[in-house]
């Protein structure tokens, strides 16, 4: 959630956000009114309350024949207060539920627009060059390392098996993941797949992208679509040290999207799918410290693209583009030859305190020695995607695909797939 103090002091702020991100603006007057409401069903019910005390304090003092009339008034007082808890009740959910609609305020420099408004802020390496390139998923089934048709039969549309070397390649690129977030301080986490609702909700999750989240009705579980979600959930409900920070979590988890409104797109191979496994970089940090934090998450995506010697391009993601919780996000997308373009293979986000606020996760400074209570309040949260597995091996075949048909490994992939320097249909 946006912090109200920030909606009081400066809604147009807030408005402009809407703006950028093509967003309804209304949302803003909706809240403002909301919270406004709030605190005046707050001041009424803490007036009466205190009537109230006075007045057993009277009555407690009171003669035999005044103490009639007290009571009397006693007993009005107490429907009073009543009513007004009851319509206070009815107040904080309404200002939840409008606070629940307004999604971050976007940082300042965002690209105005929609998902094709976004900038490029860098080009790495050069796109090779390739004669009639097969896609990832002709070189999958040639190497038996990739089975939509069964997946299909097993599962349905968006499903598949990883084979052979298929399999041997998702495991090398976890343990690659992993290897390098240790070495920078993350961390290792194996996260559950299912979530609780309020963990769904919190993440920003649900409400507009609701459509692309499964749920088990009977459970009343969620599954993720990013161990994100139950990393942010790790510490809900904490008050965390603030001399701890950063705190920082790489997470592996199977992940499920529904991917609905995407009919016809990517139909054929592993790009888009309904699962999939992922490791997910996941930082809390100071707030002052968010910005800095998101451009270490977008280096360290960086360096792994780097080790599978891919060429890609860094986009400043447009605000119409951002989702729910994120203030600014940025994406890496690597080149596929048989597409002639430029697809995402990684994203960071910086979700400044929005989701800490949903999921009242705080951190307590206790570095002051003045005498005063310890300072507490929300902290920030960020997310970037190391590997997502899936999408990232048909990166590697399309990318790395050889004239006679075999696939180059990447040298810092070697070691996790028994030194092999080329992957070929033979299985060499």
């Amino acid at each position: 959630m946006i912090d109200l103090k920030l909606l009081r002091d400066d809604p147009d702020r807030v408005r402009a956000s809407q703006r950028v991100r093509g967003a309804d603006e209304s949302l803003v007057d909706a809240l403002l009114s909301a919270d406004d409401a709030r605190r005046a069903a707050v001041a009424r019910a803490d007036r009466l309350r205190g009537e109230q005390k006075a007045l057993s304090r009277e009555i407690a003092k009171a003669t035999p024949e005044q103490r009639t009339a007290l009571l009397s008034r006693a007993k009005h007082l107490a429907d009073e207060v009543k009513a007004a808890e009851a319509d206070l009740a009815e107040a904080e959910t309404a200002l939840r539920a409008a606070h629940l609609a307004v999604p971050n305020v976007v940082e300042d420099g965002v690209p105005p627009g929609g998902e094709d408004d976004f900038v490029t802020l860098q080009t790495v390496g050069k796109p090779p060059t390739i004669d009639a390139p097969l896609d990832h998923t002709e070189i999958g089934a040639a190497l038996h390392a990739i089975d939509t048709e069964r997946g299909a039969k097993v599962s349905g549309a968006r499903f598949y098996f990883l084979t052979g070397v298929g399999a041997q390649l998702e495991l090398a690129l976890v343990n690659l993941a992993m290897e390098q977030a240790q070495a920078a301080g993350f961390v290792p986490v194996i996260a559950p797949a299912l979530v609780k609702p309020e963990i769904m909700e919190g993440t920003g999750f649900l409400g507009a992208h609701a459509a692309e989240v499964y749920r088990l009705a009977d459970d009343d579980l969620y599954l993720v679509g990013t161990s994100e979600v139950a990393l942010a959930g790790y510490h809900a409900g904490e008050i965390l040290d603030a001399g701890s920070l950063p705190l920082r979590y790489a997470g592996f988890s199977s992940c499920f999207r529904r991917e609905a409104g995407s009919y016809g797109k990517d139909t054929r191979g592993i790009i888009r799918v309904h699962w999939f496994d992922k490791v997910e970089m996941f930082s809390y940090v100071q707030i002052e410290e968010s910005r800095d934090e998101h451009q270490r998450l977008l280096a360290w995506e960086r360096e792994f693209m780097d080790k599978l010697e891919l060429a890609y391009r860094v986009i400043d993601v447009a605000a119409g583009d951002l989702g729910t919780s994120a203030a600014r996000k940025f994406d890496i997308e690597a080149w596929f030859p048989s597409q002639g373009a430029y697809r995402e293979l990684t994203s960071t986000s910086n979700c400044t305190t929005y989701q800490a606020r949903r999921l009242n996760i705080r951190a307590r400074d206790t570095s002051s020695r003045d005498g005063k209570p310890a300072a507490i309040g929300p902290v920030a949260t960020l997310n970037g995607t190391l590997c997502a597995v899936a999408r990232t091996i048909a990166c590697l075949l399309d990318h790395h695909q050889q004239a006679d048909g075999s696939v180059y490994v990447p040298v810092a992939l070697r070691p996790w797939l028994g030194g092999r320097e080329v992957l070929t249909p033979a299985g060499g």
